[in-house]
């Protein structure tokens, strides 16, 4: 059981305020390169005299490693008042940070919750057995507690955004107007017992201290519209994991207010003048921008591509730098970001290492070159997938980030593979014709161009017709032209001065016979 007053965090613990009002975005997905960025940013509006952050909220989530560093480094920041504004969504590893903050804002139409841990089969989603899933939750659901006890928020709806499992109730006594959240079993005895109670009971004797009449709560304002809205019961069931819109986030006691603009945040925090805003760096937008779905899968198709092209003009040329480069911001950008490590990079070069043993050393295609595939497959998908707390690199992803992580791992790198295979396609049809194109990829040679070099000088060819200058035993000379050449019979024995013609020609190798 979890007692809260609506309106309870307006007594939460916050840090010292005055000083300008600095908003700093956090936008996209959240993941190493989040936490440098907003260290970076947070220094900076230290220099510049701030007293209020407000960190401005848009994210499906992200990296928990990264979000778990981000909620202790704003947690660190006593000096400086947190705010954080969820404009329009905080989820998952969003919720985690915006309740880390000394208070939290809504936007008019926004939403946070979300935070939990599952793991997906053959069959689709699953339960996560019991092991596995305290293990990968108890680092959530410790900061999610200790972000309730710190700010003032309710600790059942708090791991209510962590945890499958509990239906939360919320009740009110009909005589104080104090309401609190509950679970099921504490809303039974509260409301049903009473209720089922209730005809039998005495009424109270006068100057009697009355006791609490609990029931559900119905109704709240909207402070958006300030009409009263019903209240949704239970607030939270067994099988769903918490998420409130912005009315549901002020009444339930998470959210201070509702703002709509900078302005009104200004209003709140600081006077207008007062107010700055500190965006990503074009470095960092580089990196997210890098790190993008489609713009990996794109890098990936030039790897394969320039590959492709390189094989098939041996030597460093434009397409085996573009596939270096390529394969290094590839790999490079997730690993930034946290999302690429160590482990998936040397998996990557043992696959590549194992093809080109099997390509080059090896005879035909076999165990080897499938199982340098695979390993090649599987690290490039990996690097589209976070680490979860708790858990080893080789590991099947359960956190709900993680799961649609890998399925976007697994449609970029199989849109790159496709995209090559019909790359490759139209670099060996098509554009070796084009003449821009045939310094880069140059047309296959014509059986006269690999000809060795013509030691006679274009004479004594098929036809032509000669005399022999000596006697052939079989082997001897002739004169074609002004030119003497070593020549052969077909086995017979000539005398010199007949005449001769030549009936084969293998590079030096002249064969003759008389003339008819």
């Amino acid at each position: 059981m979890s007692a809260l007053l609506l309106g309870a965090a307006a007594t939460a613990r916050a840090a010292p305020a005055g000083g300008r009002c600095v908003i700093i975005p956090i936008q996209s997905t959240i993941d190493d390169m989040t936490l440098a960025s907003i260290k970076r940013r947070v220094e900076s509006a230290r220099q510049s005299g701030a007293g209020v952050l407000v960190f401005e909220l848009d994210t499906p989530g992200g990296l928990v490693t990264s979000a778990l560093d981000i909620c202790t480094f704003i947690k660190n920041t006593t000096d400086l008042k947190t705010v954080a504004w969820v404009r329009p969504k905080a989820y998952s590893a969003g919720a985690m940070i915006a309740v880390a903050c000394n208070e939290i804002v809504m936007s008019p139409v926004s939403s946070i919750g979300d935070c939990a841990p599952i793991m997906i089969g053959t069959n689709g989603l699953e339960p996560v057995p019991a092991t596995e899933r305290a293990k990968m939750e108890s680092p959530i659901v410790n900061e999610f507690r200790d972000s309730a006890a710190r700010n003032g928020y309710d600790a059942l709806l708090s791991e209510a955004m962590v945890r499958l499992g509990d239906s939360i109730w919320w009740v009110e006594d009909a005589q104080s107007g104090t309401r609190r959240f509950v679970r099921e079993d504490e809303k039974k005895r509260l409301v049903d017992d009473q209720q089922e109670r209730a005809g039998g009971t005495p009424a109270p004797q006068i100057g009697a201290t009355a006791a609490p009449q609990w029931r559900l709560v119905q109704s709240y304002i909207d402070p958006v519209t300030g009409k009263s809205m019903p209240a949704r019961q239970p607030v939270v069931n067994e099988h769903d994991l918490l998420t409130m819109n912005q009315s549901e986030a002020v009444a339930y006691g998470f959210a201070k207010a509702v703002d709509g603009g900078a302005s009104d945040i200004a209003r709140r925090y600081g006077a207008p003048a007062d107010v700055a805003r500190l965006a990503y760096t074009w470095s960092e937008k580089l990196v997210g921008w890098l790190t993008s779905p489609i713009v990996r899968s794109i890098l990936l198709m030039l790897v394969l591509l320039g590959a492709y092209t390189e094989f098939h003009a041996p030597g460093i040329s434009v397409a085996g730098v573009v596939a270096l480069v390529a394969l290094a911001l590839f790999l490079g950008a997730p690993y930034l970001t946290g999302l690429a490590s160590v482990w998936e990079i040397v998996v990557l070069i043992i696959g590549i290492g194992l093809l080109a043993l099997e390509l080059f050393v090896i005879p035909g295609f076999g165990i080897v070159g499938i199982t340098g595939i695979a390993l090649i497959l599987v690290a490039l998908v990996a690097t589209f997938v976070p680490a979860e707390p708790g858990r080893s690199p080789l590991h099947l992803p359960t956190l709900n980030v993680s799961i649609a992580a890998l399925k976007v791992g697994v449609v970029a790198t199989s849109s790159a593979l496709i995209g090559s295979v019909i790359g490759m396609f139209v670099l060996s049809r098509f554009l070796p014709r084009v003449p821009v194109l045939r310094r880069v990829i140059p047309e296959n040679p014509t059986p006269s161009a690999v000809l060795p070099e013509d030691p006679y000088r274009g004479l004594a060819r098929v036809g032509d017709v000669g005399r022999c200058e000596g006697p052939l035993r079989p082997a001897g000379k002739a004169r074609f032209g002004g030119a003497l050449i070593d020549v052969v019979s077909e086995g017979e024995f000539l005398d010199s001065g007949l005449e001769v013609e030549v009936v084969e020609r293998r590079g030096n190798r002249v064969v003759v016979r008389t003339l008819k």
